[in-house]
């Protein structure tokens, strides 16, 4: 379990990274309701990590 904002931050840019891979493929094979789930996960993921105050772990 992550102990650190710096961990919790890596462990949040990976959710992001794959995310963006999954919205690649989705954008590729017009998926258009996976696009729309997947902008909303992305939403989630960047409000954890971009909040103010930064998370303390």
């Amino acid at each position: 379990m992550p102990t650190s904002e710096k961990e919790i931050n890596c462990y949040l840019l990976d959710q992001l990274e794959l995310i963006e891979r999954l919205e690649m493929v989705a954008t590729e094979s017009n998926a258009d309701e996976v696009l729309k789930q997947l902008a909303i996960e992305k939403k989630f993921v960047e409000r954890k990590l971009y909040q103010n105050p930064p998370v303390q772990g």
